[in-house]
């Protein structure tokens, strides 16, 4: 089985293809022009950061738009951030920006390194593990987050470093689950939301632990999660439909095989409504301008309907 995150890459890139060439073109032209000086990508202000520069290169990987000199300004931004001391959600927009030029481009920018780099990621990892079976946002943090325990799992898949003790990984997961069906980010919180929903399925989904019980419960949640607007709102106090929430949503019910249960005509003219003419996705009903992110969450979820139709 692939690792989640180049599982996810291919079943977005056969969706994109079914697109129009002119649309594939336009968000492609979006992006490249978002690149900086320094091969990255950045948000709506701000220097270029990993996190955005990885939302580019999944969009551009995707699109079949990463190769050439964007490619190799990109991997120069990535190499020289190597060194530096990096958050866990930036560290796995790096490896995995970095496996997706190697694979797109051809570019390995790992090539310098130790042979044992591979390992002491895995032992920084490590370290945020929590004596529920979880991990923290940080060393310094006590609490684990259903979200950050996803990250982990997701960055040891792509250095071929699998999690040690599974089950008390699922443990954790199962441990967050809320009366509603869905998922917790933390132990304290009041109400499930999509977006940590989203993460404890695909911890589970990778680990071979989707129960029959949460299958149900969960699609049950996650269906009660689309608004009027047609798409899908992050928890049950906010009324707005957002495209993170509606990407993580969809891609949620689709692995568990419930994608057809949602009203897709709806999630489409709510998606597409968002869409810029120039090129580019605006995150919610009340956004006015497009960023690399949101123009990821557009396109994937473009991809998902497309691929499952």
């Amino acid at each position: 089985m692939n690792p989640y995150l180049q599982d996810l890459t291919i079943r977005l890139a056969i969706g994109i293809a079914a697109l129009d060439e002119p649309t594939r073109k336009r968000h492609a032209k979006f992006l490249l022009n978002k690149q900086r000086e320094d091969g990255g990508f950045a948000g709506r202000e701000g220097e270029s950061d990993l996190y955005y520069t990885g939302f580019a290169l999944r969009s551009l990987g995707i699109l079949g738009e990463l190769y050439g000199e964007p490619a190799e300004r990109s991997a120069e931004f990535l190499r020289n951030r190597l060194t530096g001391h990096e958050t866990i959600i930036d560290f796995v927009s790096l490896i995995y920006g970095a496996a997706l030029l190697e694979t797109s481009a051809g570019i390995d920018i790992f090539e310098d390194l130790s042979e044992s780099w591979r390992d002491n990621v895995a032992n920084t990892l490590e370290s945020l593990r929590r004596d529920d079976g979880g991990y923290a946002k940080a060393p310094e943090g006590n609490i684990s987050s259903t979200y950050h325990s996803f990250l982990v799992l997701i960055c040891r898949e792509l250095i071929e470093r699998p999690i040690p003790s599974q089950t008390g990984l699922i443990d954790f997961i199962e441990s967050q689950r809320a009366e509603s069906g869905g998922f917790l980010e933390i132990k304290a919180g009041k109400r499930a939301g999509t977006n940590p929903t989203a993460a404890a399925i695909g911890v589970l989904k990778s680990l071979g632990a989707i129960t029959d019980d949460i299958r149900d419960e969960t699609t049950h949640f996650l269906l009660q999660m689309q608004t009027d607007e047609g798409g899908i709102r992050a928890n049950t106090r906010i009324p707005i439909a957002d495209l993170l929430s509606t990407f993580t949503g969809l891609l949620t019910l689709q692995d568990l095989d419930a994608g057809d249960n949602i009203d897709k005509r709806s999630i489409r003219r709510f998606t597409n409504s968002l869409q810029n003419r120039d090129g580019g996705f605006m995150a919610a009903a009340w956004d006015e301008v497009c960023d690399v992110e949101y123009t990821f969450y557009g396109l994937g979820v473009l991809a998902l309907l497309a691929d499952h139709e």
